[in-house]
């Protein structure tokens, strides 16, 4: 039996998590990737100096956890990720352990489209990342 459910399969309050804990090389490679070498990420003095008093992770790359997530609430297939609203509620911070979890909350039948309440929550259980996904389930 396949492990990928069907649009018809998927039901409102179906939910799936995923979870990782941050690394200092998370934050670094991230900067590299992406070209953000904002002192808040990567500097630790520049960073002491700021509101949140020590270096903290790119908001986005708890939005790349949202990302995986979505990739295994939609179960595979060839489904595409059609928007996310995001809301940045709380930093996360290098060691921290965040998990997304994404709730199915909508159905649209007609545009085969699923809309999930996204959120990303630290190893504290306070919403760092808050938000809403659509997916196109094929």
């Amino acid at each position: 039996m396949s492990d990928i459910l069907t649009y018809d399969e998927m039901n409102i309050g179906d939910k799936t998590s995923f979870g990782k804990t941050i690394s200092e090389s998370d934050v670094y490679m991230f900067a590299g990737i992406t070209g953000d070498f904002n002192p808040l990420h990567i500097n630790k003095v520049e960073a002491e100096k700021t509101l949140f008093k020590s270096r903290i992770a790119h908001g986005m790359l708890s939005a790349g956890i949202i990302s995986t997530t979505m990739t295994q609430a939609i179960h595979g297939g060839t489904s595409i990720y059609c928007s996310q609203e995001l809301l940045f509620k709380a930093p996360v911070r290098i060691g921290d352990t965040i998990t997304c979890t994404a709730e199915l909350i909508e159905k649209i039948p007609e545009k085969r489209r699923l809309i999930y309440k996204t959120t990303v929550v630290n190893q504290d259980g306070v919403v760092v990342t808050d938000g809403k996904a659509v997916m196109l389930k094929k």
